[in-house]
C-alpha cells in the first residue's frame, strides 16, 4: 500500500477540459499510447457546460515527464485547458464497488469494517455483500486491504477524480458610509 506522499512523487494530477464530441478520448488515449506515456487512472465526465468535458488523468512520471506529456497534450486541437492539480491543492476522491464473500458469521465483520470507511451496503446475496465506498485513493487501498482476508470476489475503483481546493481567504467587507 502507498501512502499520500509516495502518490505525489510518483504521478501528477491533470485536469483537462476538452471539447465534448465523439473521438476525443480515442484521440487522448491513442496519443498517450504512441508516446509509451503510462496512465495511472483516466476519468472522463461532463461538466456543467454541456459543450466540454473533464478528464482526469494521473499520470506516471517515473517514465515521462510532466512537461513532455503537457507538450503533447496542448497539440490537440480538442483540448481546451489543462491543469496540474498537486496533491495538496486538490481535492480528490476515488469510488470503489467491492463484493466480499459474507456468510452469516462475518456478515457482521464485514458491516463494521465498512462503516469505519463510510462505506455503504448496496447489494446483498445469500454468501455475499456488495459495499461502496468513495474517498481517498489510499483509504480506499486501506479499506482493499482489510477486506482481502474475508475474500474479495469482485472489484471496480473508478480511478481519481479531483478538483482545485478552494481559497480558504476571507474577502474583506467594505464598510459603507451613510450619506450625510
Amino acid at each position: 500500500m502507498s501512502g499520500p506522499a509516495d502518490n505525489a512523487a510518483k504521478h501528477h494530477i491533470l485536469s483537462v477540459l476538452v471539447e465534448n464530441k465523439p473521438g476525443v478520448l480515442a484521440r487522448i488515449s491513442g496519443l498517450f499510447a504512441r508516446r509509451a506515456f503510462n496512465i495511472f487512472s483516466l476519468a472522463v465526465s461532463p461538466t456543467d457546460d454541456e459543450r466540454v468535458s473533464r478528464m482526469t488523468i494521473v499520470v506516471d512520471v517515473e517514465s515521462t515527464s510532466l512537461e513532455q506529456v503537457t507538450k503533447q497534450l496542448n497539440k490537440q486541437i480538442n483540448v481546451i485547458k489543462i491543469n496540474e492539480l498537486h496533491p495538496t491543492d486538490a481535492v480528490e476522491r476515488e469510488l470503489m464497488l467491492v463484493t466480499v464473500s459474507a456468510g452469516a458469521d462475518t456478515r457482521s465483520q464485514i458491516t463494521e469494517l465498512g462503516a469505519i470507511f463510510d462505506a455503504k451496503i448496496v447489494d446483498v446475496g445469500y454468501d455475499s455483500m456488495t459495499l461502496m465506498a468513495a474517498g481517498q485513493p489510499d483509504q480506499l487501498d486501506a479499506m482493499e486491504d482489510l477486506l482481502r482476508p474475508y475474500g474479495i470476489e469482485e472489484i471496480q475503483r473508478t480511478g481519481e477524480i479531483a478538483l482545485p481546493k478552494l481559497s480558504r481567504e476571507s474577502t474583506k467587507l467594505r464598510s459603507v458610509k451613510k450619506p450625510a
